[in-house]
C-alpha cells in the first residue's frame, strides 16, 4: 500500500494536471474577450471617425463650392462691367467716326466742286491766253513792219545794249566798293597786324628727321652694333627708330620721321654710352628710362607754354599733347612755338578789337593740337584736333575756331577770325617756314595755268616768289570795266583751287600803242 503523503502527492499531482489546462483555457477566454471587446470599441471609434471626416468633407466642399461660385460670380460681373465699358467705348468711337466720315465728305465735297470751279477758269484762262498769244503776235507783227527788224534781231541789240550798260556799271561798283573798303579795312587792318607783329617776339627753331649722336671714340661703333647686330637690333625694335652707323667719325645717326621715338632713341643712346654697359637688358631698361623723360619733358614743355601764353584750367591730356608739339613741325616751323605765337597774335589782336583776349589766346594755342596726334591716327589734323577739343570739353568758341582755322567749318564768332588770321601771319612771315623747290615751282605753273585759261588773257607772268601775278590782255577783247570783272574771277579762282600762304596779288595790264614815223 502507498503511503499517505504519496497519495497526497499523487493526487495533488493529478489535480494540477487536471487544472493547469482548464485554467489556461478560462484565461485564454477571457483575453479573447477583452480583444474582441477592443476591438469592436475601436472599430466603433473609427467609424465614428470616419463619419465625422466624411461630415468634415462634405462641409468644406459645400464651402469653397461657395467660395468658387462667388468668384464666378464677381469674375462675371467684372467681365459684364468692362463688356460695357469696352462697348461705351466702341460706341463712342464709332460716332467720332461717323461725324470724321461726314466732315470728309463734306470736305470731299467743297474740293470737288472747287477742282470744278478752277477747271472752268483754266479754260477761261486758256481763252484768255490764246487771245493774248494772236494779240502779241499781232503787235509783234506791227513792230517788226515799222522798225524794219525781226523779234530776233531786235532781242539781241537790245540785250546788247543792256549787257554793256550793266557791265560798265558793275564794274565801276565794284570797283568803288573795293577801293573804299580796302582803304578802310587796310588802315585799320595794318595798325592791327603790325602792331601785334611787333609785340610778339619768339624763337625759331627747325628740325630735321634725322638726330645725330656723338660718340667718344670709333670703337664704341662696335659695341654699339654688338655681337652678331644683336645691340642694334635690340635699339631698333625698343625705339623704332632706324640706326645708321656707316663712316662718319665718331657718329651715329639716328633715321625716323616720328620725332618723339627719335628723341627718345638719342637720349637712352646717349646714356648707354655715358654708361659703358650696353647689352640687351641693359639696353630696354635704359629705353623704358628715356620714354618716361621724354613723357615729363612733353608734360613740362606743354606747362611752361600754357604758362607763357597765360592760359589756365586746360585738361592734362591736353597740356601733355601740347608739349608733343615741341617734337612736330610743319615747313620746317616747330609746332609748339607756332601754337605759342598764334596765341600771343590772337590775344593782341583780341585786345585791339576789344574781344575776350583769354579766349583769344587759349583758342590760338589749341588750334593746332591735332598735329600731336595726326601720325597716329586717320584725318586732317583739323578734325583730329576738335575731337579731342569736344573730348576734353572745351568751349565752342575754341572747338569752332580749332575747325575753321584752315576753312573747312565756316567761323561763327569773331575770335575764330582772329585765330585763322594769327595762323596766316605766323605762317607767312618771311624765314617762318621753308619749302621745296618743287613746291615752289609747281605753284608758280599753277598761277599762270590758272591765269591763261581766262578768255582774252595773251600772256601771263608769276612773279616775287609767287606772291604776285601779272596777266596781259588783247586790248581789243577785254575792256577797261572787263578787267575788273576779270581780276576778281582770277583771284576768286586762285582761292578756291590753291593752297598757299599769305596772299597772292593780282594785276591785270591793258595796253595799247599807237607807232608812227615822222620822215
Amino acid at each position: 500500500m502507498l503511503s499517505p503523503v504519496v497519495a497526497a502527492l499523487i493526487a495533488v499531482i493529478v489535480t494540477l494536471v487536471i487544472a493547469v489546462p482548464v485554467t489556461a483555457k478560462i484565461a485564454t477566454d477571457r483575453h479573447q474577450k477583452e480583444v474582441e471587446s477592443k476591438i469592436g470599441n475601436a472599430e466603433e471609434k473609427a467609424r465614428t471617425i470616419i463619419d465625422e471626416a466624411i461630415k468634415t468633407a462634405e462641409a468644406k466642399k459645400r464651402e469653397e463650392l461657395l467660395e468658387i461660385k462667388e468668384e464666378s460670380i464677381k469674375a462675371k460681373n467684372d467681365l459684364d462691367k468692362e463688356i460695357k465699358e469696352r462697348r461705351g467705348e466702341i460706341s463712342r468711337s464709332e460716332r467720332r467716326i461717323q461725324q470724321k466720315e461726314e466732315n470728309i465728305d463734306k470736305k470731299t465735297d467743297a474740293i470737288e466742286r472747287k477742282e470744278q470751279s478752277l477747271a472752268a477758269r483754266e479754260e477761261d484762262l486758256a481763252k484768255q491766253k490764246k487771245e493774248i498769244a494772236s494779240l502779241n503776235e499781232q503787235r509783234l507783227q506791227e513792230l517788226e513792219r515799222i522798225s524794219g527788224l525781226t523779234s530776233e534781231q531786235a532781242k539781241e541789240h537790245l540785250l546788247k545794249i543792256v549787257e554793256e550798260d550793266v557791265k560798265h556799271e558793275t564794274a565801276v561798283m565794284v570797283k568803288e566798293l573795293e577801293s573804299r573798303a580796302k582803304e578802310e579795312a587796310d588802315k585799320k587792318a595794318k595798325e592791327i597786324v603790325v602792331g601785334a607783329i611787333q609785340r610778339c617776339a619768339a624763337d625759331h627753331v627747325s628740325e630735321t628727321t634725322v638726330s645725330v649722336v656723338q660718340l667718344p671714340s670709333d670703337e664704341m661703333k662696335g659695341r654699339i652694333i654688338g655681337r652678331e647686330g644683336r645691340n642694334i637690333r635690340t635699339l631698333e625694335t625698343m625705339t623704332g627708330v632706324d640706326l645708321i652707323i656707316d663712316d662718319t667719325p665718331e657718329a651715329v645717326v639716328l633715321s625716323s620721321f616720328d620725332p618723339v621715338r627719335r628723341e627718345v632713341a638719342r637720349i637712352a643712346l646717349e646714356k648707354l654710352i655715358v654708361d659703358g654697359r650696353i647689352h640687351p637688358a641693359k639696353i630696354e631698361e635704359t629705353v623704358e628710362k628715356a620714354q618716361k623723360e621724354v613723357e615729363a619733358m612733353m608734360k613740362e614743355e606743354g606747362e611752361n607754354a600754357t604758362l607763357e601764353v597765360g592760359v589756365h584750367g586746360i585738361h592734362p591730356e591736353l597740356i601733355k599733347l601740347l608739349g608733343r608739339l615741341k617734337f612736330r613741325t610743319s615747313f620746317g616751323q616747330n609746332a609748339l612755338k607756332h601754337s605759342i605765337e598764334v596765341a600771343h597774335l590772337s590775344g593782341l589782336i583780341a585786345s585791339e578789337m576789344g574781344l575776350d583776349v583769354r579766349m583769344a589766346k587759349r583758342a590760338g594755342l589749341l588750334h593746332d593740337i591735332g598735329k600731336a596726334v595726326d601720325q597716329d591716327r586717320e584725318g586732317s589734323h583739323v578734325q583730329l584736333g576738335a575731337e579731342l577739343c569736344r573730348k576734353f570739353k572745351e568751349g565752342n568758341i575754341v572747338i569752332n575756331s580749332v575747325e575753321s582755322h584752315h576753312g573747312d567749318v565756316e567761323a561763327t564768332s569773331l575770335i575764330a577770325c582772329i585765330v585763322q588770321a594769327a595762323d596766316t601771319i605766323s605762317a607767312a612771315r618771311p624765314g617762318a617756314r621753308r619749302e621745296t623747290l618743287e613746291t615752289y615751282t609747281t605753284r608758280l605753273k599753277q598761277l599762270e595755268e590758272i591765269t591763261n585759261n581766262f578768255k582774252g588773257v595773251d600772256k601771263s607772268f608769276a612773279i616775287q616768289a609767287g606772291r604776285e601775278v601779272r596777266v596781259m590782255v588783247v586790248p581789243e577783247k577785254v575792256t577797261d570795266a572787263d578787267m575788273v570783272l576779270m581780276a576778281r574771277d582770277i583771284a576768286k579762282q586762285i582761292e578756291a583751287e590753291m593752297q598757299y600762304p599769305g596772299q597772292i596779288k593780282v594785276n591785270v595790264i591793258r595796253e595799247s600803242r599807237v607807232t608812227d614815223f615822222a620822215k
